[in-house]
């Protein structure tokens, strides 16, 4: 089963899934000055975590940052208090980061992950340094070309596809300062939603995540866990796909995360 800390991972990793990198065939377009979003998870009736993600782009450049905070039943499990950010530079058709890094402030560690991109190689940057970098530690070549898990997002919300039928299909490589892993993506089609944030018809897209180095015993998910799909319910606002809702199996049961705020436009709102 999906344990929590694995699932802060991977949500911070897939807040917005939306399609795949800008290929020849995508259309480059214009993002919003400024996105916020705001999220609110439960099991049943409780609540077990909140969740915000932040973005900025200005002209050539980008910044952003996204928390994720257990609390309630799901604090009893693992007390997750995860503060990430990044910036980059824009291209016309990727983002380029420069510098990503997250810190866990419930944790009694103090530990900063941080992740430098030289010559387009994710390089971490931990202090105080991991006890272990996992069995076997992802190497150069599958560090290559990875993004970490906040610019992995921000580049699916910016890549609209040249059809619908594109959007969350294939897979991306990430990066998250010691695990390498891609997500694979399915398109399940249409689905109507309805939460405090949004209201709408969106894409219902299949996530599975494909462990590929970086991790210690015990961390790796398992067939089951790699068998079983965050969905990720995602909605066209202002020319970006911005997931409204998704849902994942975790120790603890079926935690559902539905969008509480939304915005997208001009940085002066």
């Amino acid at each position: 089963m999906l344990t929590v800390s694995n699932y802060a991972r991977m949500t911070l990793a897939t807040l917005a899934v939306a399609s795949l990198p800008v290929t020849a065939s995508a259309q480059s377009v214009e993002p919003p000055q400024q996105i916020y979003a705001q999220y609110s998870g439960s099991v049943l009736i409780l609540k077990v975590a909140d969740i915000s993600l932040s973005a900025a782009f200005q002209d050539g450049t980008y910044s952003a940052a996204a928390t994720f905070e257990s609390g309630g039943l799901l604090r009893w499990f693992d007390d997750t208090n995860i503060e990430a950010t990044t910036s980059g530079y824009r291209a016309p058709d990727s983002l380029r980061p420069y510098r990503y890094e997250h810190i866990n402030h419930a944790s009694n560690k103090g530990r900063v992950v941080g992740i430098n991109f030289d010559d387009g190689v994710a390089m971490p940057d931990v202090q105080p340094p991991f006890g272990s970098m996992g069995e076997p530690p992802a190497n150069d070549e599958e560090r290559a070309g990875a993004l970490d898990p906040i610019s992995t997002l921000l580049g699916l919300m910016l890549s609209i596809q040249s059809g619908e039928d594109e959007i969350c299909q294939g897979r991306l490589p990430v990066f998250d300062g010691k695990a390498r892993y891609d997500l694979r993506f399915n398109n399940a089609g249409p689905d109507d939603v309805r939460t405090r944030g949004w209201s709408g018809e969106a894409i219902r897209c299949q996530a599975y995540i494909e462990p590929i180095s970086g991790y210690d015993e015990g961390d790796r998910p398992d067939a089951e866990e790699t068998n079983r799909p965050v969905t990720i319910w995602l909605a066209p606002i202002e020319s970006v796909y911005v997931p409204v809702r998704f849902r994942a199996q975790t120790r603890i049961g079926s935690i559902n995360i539905t969008a509480t705020q939304l915005y997208a436009g001009d940085a002066s709102q």
